[in-house]
């Protein structure tokens, strides 16, 4: 009799949790050995169980999913990576690729899409959900990440790099204002400028930004 394939569901929301764990459960030849609820968590229970599978979600508290991949491929390299998130940004892919993830899955996906990944993935393939497939493809052909992260990163100030920073790490307006001894307005005008610089335009496209040039775990 084959042996299951041990599975570890790292995912802070525990509806969504108990829902895939119910579903993975379903399926014989998987095993669900542990649950984690944070990033830290799931390196953890990945260095206790050495499990065969991390379903990983993004957006998490005490470190997030892409700082996670990264340390658990550090700790357990024969260990895959699938994440299941619900961002769509080529930063959050690119840099969550990068970090060493096996595949990438919306959570919009149906149950078949999601077994087919976990398949892929088991089987030494990467996976990437439909729509988001072409969009990295293009972006790797066309080295817009090479180019991005080193021109924009150099065309940044000292002081827009540490507003990027905590805009990366949740911090709002006043308490970066408050932080840094300026003004709210003065703030959002260094955010500005950083979208604009950057060529983003929304705060979890930031936050990527930053995660991909290591200003966050």
């Amino acid at each position: 009799m084959e042996e299951k394939k041990s599975i570890i569901i790292a995912e802070d929301h525990t509806i969504l949790r108990e829902g895939l764990k119910m579903l993975l459960s379903s399926n014989p030849q998987y095993e669900v050995v542990a649950e984690a609820e944070d990033g830290l968590q799931a390196i953890r229970l990945c260095e206790s169980f050495k499990p065969d599978l991390v379903l990983m979600d993004l957006s998490m508290p005490r470190m997030n999913g892409v700082g996670a991949v990264q340390e658990i491929k550090k700790q357990c390299p024969e260990t895959k990576i699938l994440v299941l998130t619900v961002h769509k940004t080529e930063e959050y892919i690119l840099a969550t690729l990068k970090a060493g993830a096996d595949g990438y899955v919306l959570k919009d996906a149906t149950h078949g899409e999601l077994e087919l990944a976990i398949e892929c993935v088991f089987s030494g393939k990467s996976y990437l959900s439909p729509g988001i497939s072409e969009k990295v493809i293009e972006g790797y052909l066309e080295g817009r990440t090479t180019i991005k992260s080193a021109s924009s990163w150099d065309s940044l100030t000292q002081r827009e790099r540490e507003i990027l920073k905590m805009i990366a790490e949740g911090y709002k307006n006043k308490e970066i204002g408050n932080y840094l001894c300026i003004s709210a307005k003065t703030v959002e005008k260094h955010r500005a400028n950083l979208m604009k610089k950057l060529d983003l335009h929304s705060t979890s496209a930031l936050t990527a930004f930053a995660m991909e040039r290591g200003l966050v775990s």
